[in-house]
């Protein structure tokens, strides 16, 4: 293949949508601009039960945490404790009261997060038509904290994928299309209505915690994979923020050109969608199984990291 033939994401998505300057020269939470009070009350509305579920994964497990290939595991560490009383290295507080205080230093990228719109890009150009070299030293555009300071609040639908290909997991690398989102939505009896927020359990963070798949060289999770009638689903349904029980939110190469992470160009870059990546969806998915109720009220925030391109969540879902 002759250099002038090399695919790259300019021409792979020369005929995509683009959202940039959609709402504004100076937005930066793109599709969370769907998300309105409308959006809002829409959600609470789904709640029959009250039954809650937090998504996040623990953080600095004794085991190590699974994390993308070229990052490293959150370490957690004890500042003080009782043995440290005990040895004389710290006093008690006048009155008696004695403390635990700890210390954890990891990637704002790792366990459950959200991407900032500005986290990934190409041409040297973020979300929104903003310069790269704005992330020098720190996002000054696009980063996390415009989207923790907004929030990700409205109605949520869990497609399992897994289920409802009849399996635990999906294999590595597996791939599955808006085509067959839409066909587990009706199977499950659940409409993906506009505005959506997406939650799609592919039985990955189960099985990695589980020791079933590993990190590894190599390493190709399954997901959404890309076309332009994806995107332009996406783009259609104006879906505000996709969320996976994977580490990257889609498959980690396209297979027709092996291109890596299509669609945090596609859909984060070029559309302004966010992503909420690695949840923990086994235990909603087994709750929606049993009951057939596949929304709820969704509400996450990352944290307020200054600057940061993205940051860790909690999300709740409740039924």
């Amino acid at each position: 293949m002759s250099a002038t033939d090399t695919i790259t994401l300019r021409r792979l998505l020369a005929d995509a949508p683009n959202r940039w300057g959609h709402w504004g020269a100076d937005d930066e939470i793109g599709a969370l601009n769907y998300l309105t009070s409308d959006e809002v009350k829409r959600g609470l509305a789904t709640v029959r039960h009250g039954r809650t579920f937090t998504l996040g994964v623990p953080v600095a497990t004794q085991e190590g945490d699974a994390v993308f290939p070229g990052r490293w595991p959150a370490k957690h560490f004890m500042v003080a404790d009782k043995a440290g009383f005990e040895n004389g290295h710290w006093q008690p507080l006048a009155g008696g009261l004695e403390f635990a205080d700890d210390y954890i230093t990891g990637f704002a990228q790792a366990g459950t997060h959200c991407d900032a719109l500005g986290h990934m890009w190409f041409d040297d150009t973020l979300w929104n038509g903003f310069a790269a070299s704005s992330t020098n030293g720190g996002m000054t555009k696009a980063g996390i904290m415009p989207i923790a300071e907004r929030g990700i609040v409205g109605r949520g639908v869990l497609l399992d994928m897994a289920r409802f290909r009849g399996k635990p997991m999906l294999d590595r690398a597996e791939t599955f299309t808006h085509c067959d989102l839409m066909e587990c939505a009706q199977a499950q009896g659940v409409d993906i209505l506009p505005r959506s927020i997406l939650l799609v359990r592919t039985g990955w963070v189960g099985a990695l915690a589980a020791g079933h798949q590993a990190i590894g060289e190599g390493y190709w999770e399954p997901g959404l994979t890309f076309s332009l009638d994806l995107v332009r689903w996406f783009d259609k349904m104006q879906i505000p923020c996709l969320v996976t029980d994977t580490l990257a939110n889609e498959t980690t190469y396209e297979p027709e050109t092996g291109l890596m992470l299509v669609l945090h160009a596609a859909l984060m870059r070029n559309l302004g969608v966010v992503f909420t990546e690695m949840a923990s969806l086994d235990a909603l998915a087994t709750d929606c199984a049993l009951d057939r109720r596949y929304e709820g009220f969704y509400c996450a925030s990352p944290a307020k990291v200054s600057k940061g391109t993205g940051g860790s969540a909690n999300p709740v879902f409740i039924k």
